[in-house]
């Protein structure tokens, strides 16, 4: 009984043929959380928890919290987690980025950092060689590059940390990549939700500068529960589809402890009015409320699915001040309690 988002089958993929290049027998990890090699090799996407589990697993074997993502070089484990406390504090994203900068060039590990750059109504985030080791940092540069797999994902990670950051999707104008041109450019659309440009001088984020100013909205209560469910949160979590509906589905998001968008404001991210964006998901036979509710339900079971969260921290990760009316809802979403749904969860896996 899991959360029906998934990760496509060619992202699994090429995550256990990054780690069995390394010369490391993966089998044994896939037996761990569930899966197979048949699963692997399959067409169809693998649950987000799983394949959450699969990538903490090979982070804590190659002792590399960078591992899959653009760096150039290791990130020991803990690095992710100082990282965010050095940064939780910034008085705005602008900061906070440039802190997260600056961690990268003293971690002693990565030979390559993200950076901010900002042009008149316009900001990106991209990539560039840490100060310190810029004579051999080129090298390093272009061998990161080297796999359009790892450029996706680091982009796409960097995209939901961020929103997580304001505790709002980061709208972008573009992404762009230096790779050429891939046959499956619909599904980075759908992923990043904007122009998407290939063959380009850099790989970067773009999104309007207003986005600076934003404080953070996180804590060092929410990111303990945070880490304790990533990747989660930064991974793929939409249909590998084009419908308003996978669209809504990518603005809202899996952070919902904070105050969850107004229809009145995803119908501005997506450039319609409200009562357009209300017709096109009827047509869909579906509604806002709707794909707000099932986006809470799957998150809800993906937290549940996780033994070491609390029902506590789920109801705070949630955004339900009172663990009752979390459990209220819980029972109305899935006609269990969570206890019950654990309980039966973890039946089901020793079947």
């Amino acid at each position: 009984m899991e959360s029906k988002a998934t990760v496509p089958a060619q992202s699994v993929r090429y995550l256990v043929s990054a780690v069995e290049k390394q010369g490391c027998d993966i089998t044994p990890l896939l037996s761990e959380v569930g899966l197979s090699r048949a699963d692997v090799e399959g067409s169809q996407g693998i649950s987000v928890y799983r394949y959450g589990l699969l990538y903490q697993r090979i982070m804590q074997m190659m002792d590399d919290e960078s591992f899959c993502i653009l760096s150039g070089g290791k990130m020991p484990k803990g690095s992710f987690r100082m990282m965010c406390l050095c940064i939780l504090h910034s008085k705005n994203l602008a900061q906070a980025l440039k802190r997260c900068s600056d961690f990268y060039e003293i971690c002693r590990g990565p030979t390559i950092k993200p950076i901010v750059v900002k042009k008149g109504r316009f900001a990106k985030v991209t990539f560039a060689p840490v100060e310190s080791l810029e004579s051999s940092a080129e090298i390093s540069l272009d061998k990161a590059f080297e796999s359009r797999e790892r450029v996706r994902t680091t982009l796409s990670m960097w995209h939901h940390f961020i929103s997580w950051l304001i505790g709002r999707r980061l709208v972008l104008k573009a992404a762009y990549f230096t790779t050429p041109r891939p046959d499956d450019v619909e599904y980075y659309q759908t992923l990043f939700q904007s122009d998407v440009k290939f063959s380009q001088h850099g790989n970067a984020l773009v999104f309007p500068s207003s986005y600076l100013d934003m404080p953070l909205v996180q804590s060092e209560d929410s990111l303990r529960s945070f880490l304790k469910t990533a990747p989660y949160q930064l991974l793929v979590m939409v249909d590998n589809d084009n419908s308003l509906k996978s669209r809504i589905i990518s603005i809202l998001g899996k952070d919902f402890s904070q105050e969850m968008l107004s229809a009145e404001e995803v119908a501005s991210m997506l450039n319609m009015s409200v009562s357009t964006m209300r017709r096109r998901l009827t047509d869909e036979d579906t509604s806002f409320q709707q794909i707000k509710d099932e986006c809470r339900k799957e998150a809800a079971i993906t937290y549940i699915n996780a033994p070491q969260l609390s029902f506590n921290e789920i109801a705070a990760l949630m955004g339900f001040e009172e663990p009752s009316a979390f459990y209220r809802s819980f029972k109305k979403w899935t006609g269990m309690t969570p206890g019950e749904y654990r309980k039966h969860a973890d039946y089901q896996t020793l079947k």
